[in-house]
């Protein structure tokens, strides 16, 4: 699971360019599968059929936060917009690759503290005051290597293990969600009908899993996302229970109402699921963020959606930690619901 986790976090993908980390998944899952597709916004929809009447989906979405090229000095300096959620202190002195002809390596940077006022130094540097800088010595440079407005931007930065079974690298959300997903496909021995989507674009608005629950019209879903872990100094203001290493997370309400409120029927079916195969779970009420499964769960007539995470700290940063405990309880979790479905969907 951690090479595979390696594998998709350290591929690029920023929202609207996911054909990197598309091209993994589909060589993951092609022996697993009768169908892999991909429909027209670019969502890969892997079909498993079934013995059964039910059609159950598992959607995780496999875009990442970043940038794209805004504007480029005369001196060859790029401008970026963010694509995504940014805190823009976390944005500043990153790596970053551009994709031009190829990959286009360079930094994040902004004026330096020394040359900087007083009152300047007390501000928080916003995104929009910092430039990618590629070492390029024009603007006529920069095109030279294929980069022009409008070109993506990803944070360049490698997974590496930590002590206790704790990994961190960018892009966890999702690409942690992924293999989650990809790994419970492989497990299950359910008898439904199975549609594994790897959406596109969830950072900028859910619309992947929009378009996706629109034309397969599942019986249920289960989003497959990362949560945040709230066991680090901080975040006890949040009087959240979410820890790291305590197990794979089921939502139970998301942005506060605003998002998701998952049925009774799904949020038994998770429990009880979880609860006989003794795998450790714990449970959200969030009020902030939500996920694929919003989308799914208000798609035509309504489909009834939940949601399974894996605990992250520092989520929608290059340095996402999660411990690989609470993605192996995640994976068990969906591979052994998509089985018990049956006592719960379309019974």
């Amino acid at each position: 699971m951690f090479e595979l986790i390696k594998k998709l976090s350290n591929a690029f993908g920023v929202s609207g360019y996911e054909e990197e980390v598309k091209e993994i998944i589909k060589a993951e899952v092609e022996k697993y599968v009768d169908e892999i597709k991909t429909d027209a916004l670019g969502n890969l929809i892997c079909i498993r059929n079934g013995k059964d009447r039910r059609k159950l989906m598992i959607a995780a979405h496999m875009d990442e936060i970043g940038f794209v090229v805004k504007s480029i000095d005369e001196k060859g300096f790029i401008r970026v917009a963010p694509i995504g959620g940014w805190f823009s202190q976390i944005a500043l002195a990153q790596r970053v690759v551009i994709y031009g002809k190829s990959r286009i390596y360079g930094v994040l940077g902004c004026k330096p503290p020394h040359l900087m006022k007083d009152e300047e130094r007390r501000k928080v540097i916003e995104i929009s005051d910092m430039f990618v800088d590629v070492g390029a010595t024009s603007k006529e440079d920069v095109l030279k290597m294929g980069i022009d407005v409008g070109s993506p931007v990803a944070i360049d930065r490698q997974v590496i293990e930590l002590s206790n079974g704790r990994i961190t690298g960018k892009a966890f959300d999702n690409r942690v969600g992924v293999a989650v997903m990809i790994e419970a496909l492989k497990r299950t021995q359910s008898d439904a009908t199975i549609f594994a989507v790897a959406t596109v674009q969830e950072e900028v608005g859910l619309k992947g899993a929009k378009t996706s629950a629109y034309s397969l019209e599942p019986d249920a879903a289960i989003a497959v996302d990362s949560c945040v872990a709230a066991d680090f100094p901080g975040s006890e203001t949040a009087h959240m229970d979410i820890k790291l290493g305590k197990g794979a997370v089921i939502t139970v309400i998301d942005a506060s109402g605003r998002g998701l409120i998952v049925s009774p029927l799904v949020l038994r079916w998770l429990k009880e699921t979880a609860e006989k195969y003794n795998i450790p779970y714990q449970l959200e009420v969030a009020e902030g963020g939500t996920t694929d499964a919003s989308a799914i769960n208000l798609t035509k007539q309504g489909i009834p959606a939940g949601v399974i995470s894996v605990p992250a700290r520092y989520i929608h940063s290059p340095v996402e930690v999660v411990d690989l405990k609470d993605v192996e309880s995640a994976t068990n979790l969906i591979a052994r619901a998509l089985e018990t479905s049956k006592s719960y969907i379309l019974p």
